[in-house]
């Protein structure tokens, strides 16, 4: 009997083993394509120096969007900020 609940068991965690890594691949694919598609992106802005922040910015992908936003942090003066890619903002 101790055996059959050891069999299933590792039976058990190898069919969630199975679902966890389908989840993850699912998600890096979605989220490998979002960096590609154009749209609203959500940046955090790391400034060294000054606050961080959270923006959005558009553009025909995300590092469209990236430059976009780096040349307007730039022309206020920002010059020790650099935008970092979070994800893809449903519009």
């Amino acid at each position: 009997m101790t055996a059959k609940r050891i069999a299933a068991a590792v039976a058990g965690g190898v069919l969630v083993g199975i679902a966890g890594a389908a989840v993850a691949a699912n998600f890096s694919t979605s989220r490998q394509s979002d960096f590609f598609t154009p749209g609203k992106h959500q940046f955090y802005v790391w400034c060294a120096g000054s606050s961080d922040y959270v923006t959005t910015a558009n553009g025909r992908n995300a590092e469209d969007a990236q430059l976009r936003l780096y040349s307007a942090n730039k022309a206020h003066g920002r010059t020790t900020c650099w935008p970092v890619w979070q994800g893809r903002v449903p519009a």
